[in-house]
């Protein structure tokens, strides 16, 4: 423990409870005795590492728990593993990540077609409950990635008059 608080007293506030004798609970709290015993409490062992986890380059290691049930995989974890190269506080590391999770979904439609199973999009994205509170904004949905949809197979159609007519869609500068 002792290591560790020299390890890291480079850090303004680390350590702040450390010393029983500077508690900034003592008038408020009743104190007896146990509550410093936890500071020299031997670790449980670290959850062992069975698939790919990702954790922040703020990070020496992993942390104590953490999830193993969807490693990243596919597109979306070459995106994630692209994410993780940037601080948490940076557009980097967030902007990458929504990214992926709108490209795991595409997979997640892919791998359901390929196995033979239909999704059913419209329960599963909420649109009945939408189509009974905001029918308007739901139909704008379907309008807007609708346009979407046909600009960007009117773009990778590769062909001449599709790029004008894309072109004659999005705003002028």
């Amino acid at each position: 423990m002792e290591d560790q608080n020299n390890q890291f007293a480079h850090i303004k506030g680390w350590g702040i409870d450390a010393d029983p004798e500077n508690d900034p609970t003592y008038p408020m709290k009743r104190y007896n005795g146990d509550d410093h015993k936890r500071l020299s409490y031997q670790a449980p062992p670290p959850q062992p590492l069975s698939v790919e986890v990702l954790h922040s380059n703020e990070r020496p290691s992993v942390s104590a728990v953490f999830g193993t049930s969807v490693p990243p995989s596919g597109l979306s974890g070459k995106i994630r593993r692209y994410a993780f190269n940037y601080s948490e506080g940076s557009f980097g590391h967030w902007i990458p990540l929504l990214l992926a999770d709108r490209v795991n979904v595409v997979e997640g439609i892919v791998d359901d077609l390929k196995q033979g199973h239909v999704p059913n999009i419209f329960a599963e994205w909420g649109w009945k409950a939408e189509w009974k509170h905001s029918p308007t904004r739901l139909i704008g949905k379907v309008v807007l990635c609708t346009v979407a949809t046909a600009a960007l197979i009117a773009l990778c159609s590769g062909k001449k008059k599709g790029k004008k007519a894309v072109k004659a869609m999005l705003p002028r500068r």
